[in-house]
């Protein structure tokens, strides 16, 4: 029996392609967890840090990612670690649900219906996904952390890169609700009425009054939602525009 050598370009192919698939999954957790340091990265993926930060620095190259100072937090000795988040081509890479026809469509019912039309189209759709996901949230209690947890895995379920950190260092004033990746980015940044519709759910899915912080259609870099968690009020109003 004679084995034929191993060609050496299918070890090359190979490697690229287990290359690519964990550039993927590092875009992948920036988009749910960022900003988010190498380090962390590799915690979070079980790779070494090193094999990381070339991923990232390939990431980079092509505008998939970029590298900030951080933002907030308390500093130790030595220059902190830069923090990582989804660049201009990286949300391009992401799954996205919505294309150039969505915006003509709603563009559309602007022109024939007016702004109100807008508006009550994105009430119905965030409704939908209110209804999707009222149960789970319901399910997990009063408590408005405990709320915003399961409403981050019930978004998680949609397609949705969304996370949940507290906010206040020595005092939990609330959570941030964050979203590394937004499936209508692109039309949002045209018809803000998608964010505010998004917001209004929001909360009336938590119970208590949340304030939109930024948005990735507003050029930010993670869309963030404020959840107060100590002297909350229910929500009983639309947020102003």
């Amino acid at each position: 029996m004679v084995i034929a050598p191993r060609d050496p370009r299918a070890s090359d192919t190979d490697a690229a392609t287990r290359d690519a698939r964990t550039r993927d999954r590092v875009l992948a957790m920036i988009s749910e967890r960022g900003p988010i340091t190498a380090a962390d990265l590799a915690k979070h993926l079980g790779l070494t840090a090193t094999g990381v930060r070339r991923h990232l620095d390939q990431l980079a190259e092509s505008g998939a990612v970029t590298s900030r100072a951080p933002h907030t937090g308390k500093r130790g000795r030595g220059r902190p670690a830069r923090e990582w988040v989804v660049g201009d081509t990286g949300h391009d890479r992401l799954p996205s649900d919505y294309d150039e026809i969505a915006v003509d469509a709603i563009r559309f019912v602007r022109e024939s219906v007016g702004p109100e039309g807008v508006r009550t189209f994105a009430d119905q759709r965030m409704g939908a996904l209110e209804a999707r996901c009222a149960a789970q949230v319901a399910a997990a209690g009063g408590d408005p952390r405990a709320r915003t947890e399961a409403l981050v895995a019930a978004l998680r379920s949609e397609g949705y890169a969304a996370s949940a950190r507290t906010v206040g260092d020595d005092v939990v004033v609330g959570l941030q609700l964050c979203q590394g990746h937004c499936p209508v980015q692109h039309v949002a940044a045209e018809f803000p009425e998608l964010c505010e519709a998004e917001t209004d759910a929001f909360s009336r899915l938590l119970g208590v009054h949340v304030q939109r912080l930024a948005t990735l259609a507003q050029g930010d870099h993670v869309c963030t939602t404020f959840v107060p968690t100590a002297g909350a009020r229910p929500h009983t109003e639309r947020s102003t525009r």
